[in-house]
């Protein structure tokens, strides 16, 4: 995957569905349980264009949905979210051709490894590396 291919031939990458698919999922459930459809009300933004607004149906709905924070999402770690985690990682690692099972240690030594590959290639360089697929 590289970042200055046009979105269309981003897409067309092999890989490219399954990360979408997987990323879309993530964020679905993620939006699910900060903002519970039986606890809130979904008010459209008068600005065309912008997502609807989303409140609390009632003041203990408030007072719920003011607890549920990304940051507590992450510090409860449900086991729906570590595996949708689980899934969009695999999906990444497919793209770049790793293991599925690639350590999160791991995967950072080979992004920081590639990162300082194309650094290295010099401005030029750098433009010509990211046009070549990873692997």
């Amino acid at each position: 995957m590289t970042p200055n291919l046009p979105v269309a031939e981003a897409r067309a990458h092999p890989a490219a569905e399954a990360i979408e698919t997987a990323a879309r999922r993530l964020n679905e459930l993620r939006n699910a349980w900060l903002y519970p459809e039986n606890r809130i009300d979904r008010i459209p933004e008068v600005v065309p264009g912008f997502p609807d607004r989303l409140l609390p149906n009632n003041p203990d709905a408030g007072r719920e949905l003011s607890t549920r924070t990304l940051t507590s999402l992450y510090n409860e770690k449900p086991t729906w979210l570590v595996e949708a985690h689980r899934t969009l990682d695999a999906a990444v690692a497919a793209a770049y051709v790793w293991p599925t099972d690639i350590s999160d240690e791991e995967a950072l030594e080979r992004l920081f490894a590639l990162n300082q590959e194309r650094a290295g290639a010099g401005a030029v360089g750098a433009a010509e590396t990211l046009d070549e697929p990873v692997g």
